[in-house]
């Protein structure tokens, strides 16, 4: 005869799970469905960075934030000339959450703005000394574009976009 248990979830914790389903689906997602525009991709995946931020929290937001450019590099959406720059990315996103995490409390467009400019900051320079180490110079001022002034963008866009879903969901 066997035994069986069962377990008690809380409500807040299966909502929280339902979240992170969710929002980690869509990080997943994202590259996949954007056809390799950084114009979409960019946006999309830094609202879903703001958005779990303040409603994961920092430490499932962390999970979500890696997710994005694994899948990317892993189903070819990223150049594998990129491959390199991956792990830069990725805490370019953990960069953001901690940033934005930290200052939200004070104003949502500060924390906005700042961990936007310090994603930027870090991205460009490590990818300004990363490509030119590995990569053929021309090659390599191709992705330290990419990784300037375009994530700078990307990032606040997705600052907007994050506002403008959660004002509507009533979460600020």
């Amino acid at each position: 005869m066997s035994q069986s248990k069962v377990l008690i979830i809380k409500k807040e914790t299966a909502l929280t799970l339902f979240y992170f389903l969710i929002i980690s689906g869509l990080a997943i997602l994202a590259p996949i469905i954007s056809f390799h525009q950084q114009a979409i991709t960019g946006p999309l995946v830094n609202a879903l960075l703001f958005i779990s931020a303040i409603v994961l929290g920092t430490k499932l937001s962390i999970l979500v934030a890696l997710l994005p450019s694994l899948v990317a590099l892993s189903v070819g959406l990223l150049p594998s000339v990129l491959a390199p720059m991956v792990p830069f990315i990725m805490f370019s996103n953990v960069l953001l959450i901690f940033t934005f995490d930290s200052l939200k409390q004070k104003s949502y467009w500060l924390a906005v703005i700042l961990s936007a400019l310090l994603k930027f900051i870090f991205l460009y320079s490590t990818s300004f000394l990363v490509t030119r180490l590995i990569i053929k110079k021309v090659l390599a001022q191709r992705i330290s574009l990419m990784m300037s002034w375009p994530q700078l963008l990307t990032a606040l866009a997705g600052g907007v976009l994050a506002y403008l879903f959660l004002k509507a969901i009533k979460r600020i």
